[in-house]
């Protein structure tokens, strides 16, 4: 069985995620933003999973969460899952939160992002890019972004595998009630990348959408992008992502 960390896994897609590697006897550790948040996950902790919180639009908060992560038992896997549509938390959330953990948790096997449809109305462009949030983002290039850091990983880390996943557009809090997706399949692809053996699943830098791989943006595999892109964010935060 695996100890899987899930992101933003207070509502939505992400605590149906932990519910279902729950009951399938993996060892899940959840997080919510604060602590009013965190009691939604009381179920779940009571079902024996660990709980983390932290404020992703703060760079310490999350910088202290990978230092207290680091000290327990290794995590085998991460499901990059927080997330938010709009406001100025959408570029600290989305992508450099993303960004801190993979650079500073201590080598999980595999790493699942979520991206979106969204991602292919983002600009591959990395200049004027409000990375600290004193002005709403968007959300478009926030999900190209996280999408490409995933490729990068995948690039870079031979040995680990590193997934982006579009949900769809599912009836949670961020989707409304009137997506037409199904909340179900929603989260079934991040639990089939973070634990299958399925040769499918063992493939990594895919972009996939209900288990099936698809074709990204353009600029997700253009290597001189994820270059840039990395090197971006390392000097926005001060971290360069490490050797393994």
């Amino acid at each position: 069985m695996s100890r899987i960390l899930i992101t933003g896994s207070a509502d939505g897609l992400g605590y149906a995620a932990a519910d279902a590697l729950l009951s399938a006897g993996h060892d899940v550790v959840v997080h919510a933003r604060d602590p009013r948040r965190a009691r939604a996950v009381d179920p779940l902790v009571g079902r024996g999973a660990g709980l983390v919180v932290a404020d992703f639009t703060d760079r310490d908060a999350v910088r202290h969460l990978a230092a207290e992560l680091n000290d327990q038992p290794p995590l085998d896997v991460v499901i990059h899952n927080a997330g938010v549509w709009s406001g100025p938390a959408v570029m600290p959330v989305n992508i450099i939160a993303p960004y801190l953990l993979t650079a500073q948790l201590r080598e999980p096997h595999r790493l699942v992002y979520l991206s979106s449809s969204s991602h292919f109305d983002g600009r591959p462009s990395l200049d004027g890019v409000d990375w600290r949030g004193e002005s709403p983002g968007s959300y478009a290039d926030s999900k190209l972004f996280v999408t490409t850091l995933a490729a990068a990983v995948a690039r870079r880390y031979p040995d680990v595998l590193s997934s982006a996943v579009d949900p769809g557009w599912v009836p949670t809090k961020m989707g409304g009630p009137d997506a037409p997706d199904e909340l179900e399949l929603g989260h079934r692809t991040q639990q089939w990348l973070a634990t299958s053996d399925d040769p499918q699943a063992l493939a990594s830098g895919g972009y996939w959408y209900h288990r099936r791989r698809r074709q990204p943006h353009p600029a997700v595999h253009d290597e001189a992008f994820q270059d840039r892109l990395l090197h971006t964010l390392t000097e926005e935060t001060g971290i360069a992502l490490g050797s393994r």
